[in-house]
């Protein structure tokens, strides 16, 4: 019985493009994960409001900063240490818990934004 893939590229093993051994033999250091390449912060406009939730609790929200441009989660981080408050991540959106558009107006210039609201 013949395999569908004899003598074709497929029918051997896979090899490193570097030493050109069979990845399972290969001895190669694995490559670096290319760092992911973001807009600069001083061409993008980062909106805030201030809104209610349940129980009249008051959050603030960061909109206008897309996901794909910017590194969300260490803005996050960032943003909620300067307020000493919580926050989460919406799909659009950061948001942090309290009335802080003070703190976040003048973190968000500090790093570059443009800054409306």
């Amino acid at each position: 019985m013949s395999h569908l893939f004899a003598g074709t590229p497929f029918d051997r093993p896979p090899h490193c493009e570097r030493c050109e051994r069979p990845e399972v033999d290969c001895e190669c250091e694995p490559l670096p994960e290319p760092e992911p390449e973001y807009r600069p912060a001083a061409e993008q406009t980062a909106r805030l409001a201030v809104e209610k939730r349940r129980k009249g609790k008051q959050v603030t929200v960061i909109r206008g900063l897309a996901a794909m441009d910017n590194d969300l989660a260490s803005l996050l981080t960032r943003l909620k240490t300067v307020c000493g408050a919580g926050g989460t991540l919406q799909e659009d959106a950061i948001e942090i818990q309290g009335r802080h558009l003070d703190r976040v107006r003048s973190e968000l210039e500090t790093i570059g934004y443009r800054v409306k609201g």
